[in-house]
């Protein structure tokens, strides 16, 4: 077990003084740790080999000024299972910047609310923050890349171990950022990803080859700046997003970072081929929206299918007075499923909502990511001021059946990435693992469910000797996958 100075648990500045994602459920923990023998109520499947990774923020040092919950340091939690047998263990992930505020002994960088001047280096494509690994967890050649949600310099980690390896760039080749949620299709072994930024190339889009080079790379010609998060692969082509959520210039000029929505602007969707080149993009237009998160697209004959979680209402909605209030309001989550169907040949647009459920963070199998699938697993949005997920759903796209399983009173959970069964033959035949906490007694434990049953509740729990702060994105690797 590593143990690290405690430092307090809210920021220096007063502003930060009730800051929830400072306390409670949301509080950093300080040690790292690896623990053997855990309690468990059930029985861990003996078909479940493989290990479930989460990410999340996790501030190692206080910061002046107002915290964001994005601000925190990368940690990620990781659940082994092998045989029956459970193991867990935490590790920060080790970015040039935790490493450089490390050896110092304090922090170097302000958070995304406050001003960056001072900041001591931005990303690779000029983003004045702190880049800290602390979004997504990306399986692609046997290691895991823990990744930023403003596009920044992957991390690469050993899966099992959780060692930090060294920042990714692919062979060489990468000469810039990758956003946080780069798309692998298991099937070609292929890794697709883009970046963004505030001056030329505003986005450009890659494809890392199955043997971890990037032997194909695009610029996309956009009419301004914009905040894409994720992206979509069909089996011929990707998708890209030019969505009417931009940051506000004036506000960027003097050092702040404000975001804006135009609702008289539709959101505009980029097919491309998977190699394609930059004439070879079509536009497809929709209502204006956001995305944070994909849940898969596919081709049916000569169209493209894309289910998404769709935000129509992304602008901050002040939860209390004061410049707190307005900093809850912008991490408040209202999506909803949505289906977009995009016409190859009449370059029309059909789009549906599949479900009135605030759910977000969707997962599928990751076996048939770009391929059609039936199911979609969702976390669901607590009616609450700070992000919580109190339930996981799961939406049948061919019944329109919607199961649940809710965490119970006081407990939140994690995104729960499909976890196939050994010799899993169909994208409900495994389970859903996922991290829950209980806010009563600061206490964190792992259930494991039965994916084509969500309903029968935990085929097992495993407790846990240290609470898990809530946190963002996960993902499983089977055994067979770790080298």
């Amino acid at each position: 077990m590593t143990t690290f100075d405690e430092p307090s648990a809210v920021a220096v500045d007063v502003s930060d003084q009730d800051n929830p994602y400072l306390l409670g459920i949301f509080a950093p923990v300080r040690d790292e740790i690896t623990a053997d023998d855990l309690e468990v109520i059930g029985q861990v499947p003996r078909d479940l080999n493989g290990v479930y990774l989460r990410n999340g923020p996790n501030r190692r040092f206080d910061a002046p000024g107002r915290y964001h919950w994005f601000d925190g340091d990368g940690m990620v939690h990781a659940m082994s299972f092998e045989n029956g047998r459970a193991r867990y263990r935490n590790r920060w992930v080790r970015t040039r910047a935790f490493a450089a505020e490390e050896a110092v002994g304090q922090a170097l960088w302000s958070g995304v609310m406050e001003s960056p001047r001072g900041n001591p280096v931005g990303t690779a494509r000029g983003l004045p923050f702190k880049d800290s690994a602390n979004t997504d967890l990306v399986h692609h050649r046997g290691r895991v890349l823990a990744t930023w949600y403003l596009c920044g310099q992957p991390m690469s980690m050993d899966p099992l171990s959780l060692e930090t390896l060294g920042a990714e760039d692919f062979l060489g080749t990468l000469h810039g950022d990758v956003m946080a949620h780069p798309k692998v299709d298991e099937h070609t072994g292929e890794l697709m990803w883009f970046d963004y930024g505030a001056r030329d190339p505003l986005l450009r889009y890659g494809v890392v080859n199955a043997d971890g080079a990037i032997d194909h790379e695009v610029e996309i010609d956009l009419p301004g700046p914009r905040l894409p998060h994720d992206m979509a692969i069909t089996e011929n082509f990707s998708i890209l997003m030019d969505l009417p959520l931009t940051q506000d210039p004036a506000a960027a000029r003097q050092g702040r970072y404000k975001i804006g929505f135009d609702r008289s602007t539709p959101s505009r969707f980029a097919v491309i081929p998977r190699r394609g080149t930059a004439s070879q993009v079509r536009w497809f237009e929709a209502d204006p929206c956001y995305i944070y998160h994909v849940v898969n697209a596919w081709e049916e004959a000569r169209t493209i299918v894309m289910d998404v979680c769709r935000v129509t209402r992304p602008e901050p909605v002040p939860t209390r007075p004061g410049p707190l209030g307005k900093l809850l309001g912008y991490l408040r989550l209202d999506a909803r499923l949505h289906r977009y169907v995009f016409d190859l040949d009449s370059g029309t647009t059909t789009e549906t909502q599949l479900d009135d459920a605030n759910t977000e963070f969707p997962s599928i199998d990751a076996r048939a990511c770009g391929r059609p699938t039936r199911y979609a697993y969702n976390v669901h949005i607590a009616d609450a001021e700070t992000v919580r997920f109190d339930g996981l759903l799961r939406h049948d796209h061919v019944t329109g059946e919607r199961q649940h399983h809710w965490f119970g009173s006081g407990r939140f959970g994690s995104e729960a990435p499909f976890a196939p069964r050994e010799g899993s033959t169909g994208e409900d035949d495994g389970y859903l693992v996922t991290f829950v906490t209980d806010e009563r007694d600061d206490r964190s434990e792992v259930q494991i469910l039965d994916a084509s049953d969500l309903t029968a509740g935990p085929v097992a729990r495993v407790l846990l000797p240290q609470r898990v702060p809530l946190g963002f994105h996960a993902t499983w690797v089977n055994s067979c996958e770790r080298q």
